[in-house]
């Protein structure tokens, strides 16, 4: 069994994504990685290059600025690099340039990929997630939040990334049979300096809508307003060690204020109804569970 990480990237820095933290925090599992560098108004590729891993293969592609309806070219992007891994791989590991895994959980991913590498209805496998708000101490616990999705799937070209590169699918469109493992991906897209938010979403809506809605929608601001928020709850337990250094480096205060916090009461009833059975009513699920 050989295992092929892989992931998309550009401007990294300008944006500052923790791209070189996520390939880190699976590139022990991973027989080699793949990362697709898109044209960038900065040094991403010089930044992955100091990676300097013989496990890391740079795939130069230049991101399609025309397409900004629903993320396309975020799934385009992707696909461009899963086609490029050769067919000795048996499985792919994608992470997002703003996911990390925390080093308890390796052991786990690579036991389960050892153990469905045969198993030829298993197309995928289904991680838990962590999303972080704000700032490391705040945890989204709010409906807002997708609980699962598919990082690691079998290197089978009709798989496809799905949408705006959320998740995965067939090429006719079919949901992937996957397998759950006790295992997180830890989000960290809303985690940056407020200054560094503000520049990444004035620039990231760019692939969903055009300059009319993001004139109408995109707060024109120094600094990302944070309290504009889902639920949020103080998070208790360990990040990845990867990440120590981007913690101790975090000197912006954000102090999650729930009194502040709107919700309707369908909303309060769905959440209560989560938090006490565990059942998400309503929820997106872009896979089947086996």
């Amino acid at each position: 069994m050989k295992v092929a990480g892989f992931t998309i990237i550009r401007n990294a820095i300008k944006y500052d994504y923790p791209v070189v933290e996520a390939i880190n925090s699976i590139l022990s599992i991973c027989d080699m990685f793949f990362v697709g560098v898109g044209n960038s108004d900065d040094e991403t590729r010089t930044l992955i290059e100091k990676i300097n891993s013989p496990k890391i293969k740079i795939i130069d592609t230049v991101w399609d600025d025309s397409k900004r309806e629903g993320g396309l070219v975020l799934s385009e992007e992707t696909n461009k690099v899963f086609d490029a891994i050769p067919s000795e791989y048996t499985w792919c590991f994608y992470i997002q340039s703003d996911e990390c895994v925390h080093e308890n959980d390796l052991d786990t991913i690579k036991q389960a990929m050892q153990t469905h590498a045969n198993t030829n209805r298993v197309q995928g496998l289904l991680f838990d997630y962590k999303h972080f708000y704000g700032h490391y101490k705040y945890i989204g616990v709010g409906r807002r939040w997708y609980a699962k999705e598919i990082r690691v799937i079998k290197n089978q070209k009709n798989i496809r990334s799905y949408k705006d590169a959320q998740g995965f699918r067939t090429i006719d469109n079919k949901k992937l049979y996957v397998k759950k493992i006790k295992a997180h991906i830890y989000h960290y897209g809303w985690v940056k300096p407020p200054k560094a938010q503000q520049a990444k979403q004035e620039n990231f809506h760019k692939m969903w809508h055009d300059d009319s809605w993001l004139e109408k929608n995109i707060a024109k601001a120094e600094e990302f307003d944070y309290n504009n928020i889902d639920l949020l709850e103080l998070y208790k337990d360990t990040h990845p060690k990867i990440y120590s250094e981007r913690i101790k480096a975090a000197n912006w205060n954000f102090v999650y204020q729930p009194e502040k916090v709107k919700t309707n009461l369908k909303y309060k009833f769905l959440y209560i109804v989560e938090k006490l059975t565990g059942w998400k009513i309503g929820e997106n699920r872009n896979y089947i569970e086996i």
